[in-house]
């Protein structure tokens, strides 16, 4: 028993938050890949399947608060996904599920960069590794296991390994990130808005036309901008 209670008093310990981020070179080169794999196409292609991830939890999130069951998790080579949902076929906790996937990359990526330059970047990234890990039961391919598993290893091995300073700029970047990359994913739905969409599975849901959906989407979005971008000017005033 000592083995395993040492570890979860060492876990505990590393769970902590550590002091406010500060404004230095590990920030500056995080951001500066944050910037390189939203804009490079060629990184963009393969890395924006952390804001599909991020896009199908919230669906799975939002749908277990309002009382759906989460069944399964399919990610595709092509950075798309879907999320399985077990519950009534129509009725607003399908729509909360079905809405809450664009704006859900927006939303984390701004409390993730928030907390983090608040200090609490060890709690963020423990978290998540459990997340993730419970995620990927949930996992109905390989290559979704692949992906999910890839990164929770990436996540869990900063959070045991990694140097305060080297958390913070990493959990920065990667809500920024996340917030960035739900602006992406938004504007090519709404320039390209199939049947199949979310906004399209909403309009056939409510009646209401798919064009007021994606503008919900922008308002949550645009909100979850502005709250970060404050957050962001606290760390560059110090």
């Amino acid at each position: 028993m000592e083995g395993p209670t040492a570890w979860l008093r060492e876990a505990w310990a590393r769970l902590q938050p550590t002091g406010a981020l500060t404004l230095d070179g590990w920030v500056v080169g995080a951001a500066a890949a944050a910037v390189a794999l939203l804009l490079v196409p060629a990184l963009w292609r393969w890395s924006r399947v952390g804001v599909t991830v991020v896009h199908e939890l919230g669906h799975a999130v939002v749908g277990i608060a309002a009382g759906r069951r989460f069944t399964g998790l399919v990610l595709r080579p092509d950075m798309s996904g879907h999320t399985v949902t077990v519950g009534a076929a129509r009725g607003p906790g399908l729509v909360a599920a079905t809405w809450a996937g664009y704006p859900a990359p927006a939303v984390v990526g701004a409390v993730l960069a928030r907390l983090a330059v608040g200090g609490w970047s060890p709690t963020l990234l423990g978290v998540s590794t459990a997340l993730l890990l419970g995620a990927l039961t949930r996992a109905r391919s390989l290559y979704t296991a692949g992906v999910v598993a890839a990164l929770a290893t990436l996540n869990g091995s900063l959070w045991w390994w990694g140097a305060s300073q080297v958390q913070g700029a990493a959990v920065l970047a990667v809500g920024c990130f996340l917030l960035a990359g739900a602006w992406r994913h938004l504007g090519a739905v709404a320039a390209d808005p199939t049947p199949q969409s979310d906004p399209g599975l909403l309009a056939r849901l409510t009646g209401v036309p798919r064009a007021l959906w994606i503008a919900s989407h922008a308002a949550a979005l645009g909100l979850a901008t502005w709250w970060l971008a404050r957050g962001l000017g606290a760390l560059v005033a110090r």
